[in-house]
């Protein structure tokens, strides 16, 4: 594959798997500064993967699977690094410029999947993004019975949340 190749595929693939990969590093990474080293992690990866893509699962797998798997490895590696951070996030939002009001129940749903373990952080994105039992299954490596399971439990688990009284702030 030549380098002009990769770089197409690359553009072709940001271009379509934008909100698959913003979806990712949301559930995986708080800070906005954190969600930017996250995705920049995320796209070095993908970067490097083009060469090695053989075309035996769909590009939307095989991205997803590629940003997950760094996501969980990034997050393991930074939950390491946690505490000496604590004084920055902090100030962060002191540096941000105020934007819109994001919509809370969204909030409260990212809230609630970045407290998920990493694979069923994982299993809820693929679930929202409308992926079957066996897709999830080709992605995270576990089987599609095992993935009906985990799924209904977080659905009860996150129904259950819902329905306390001010579980979105409001």
């Amino acid at each position: 594959m030549t380098e002009q190749e990769q770089n197409q595929t690359f553009t072709d693939w940001l271009g379509q798997y934008k909100a698959l990969l913003f979806k990712v590093v949301r559930a995986y990474a708080v800070p906005i500064m954190d969600q930017d080293d996250l995705l920049q992690e995320i796209l070095i990866q993908v970067w490097h993967s083009i060469p090695t893509f053989k075309q035996q699962s769909s590009s939307t797998t095989w991205v997803y699977r590629i940003a997950l798997n760094t996501a969980i490895k990034w997050s393991t590696k930074e939950r390491k690094h946690t505490d000496a951070r604590e004084t920055i996030e902090t100030v962060q939002p002191m540096l941000q410029e105020p934007s819109a009001q994001p919509d809370e129940r969204i909030s409260w749903l990212y809230d609630e999947i970045h407290q998920l373990n990493e694979v069923d952080r994982s299993l809820c994105l693929l679930f929202l993004d409308g992926f079957s039992y066996k897709e999830m299954a080709t992605i995270l490596g576990i089987s599609e019975s095992n993935i009906g399971v985990k799924i209904n439990r977080i659905k009860k688990q996150l129904i259950t949340k819902s329905k306390q009284p001010n579980h979105y702030g409001i």
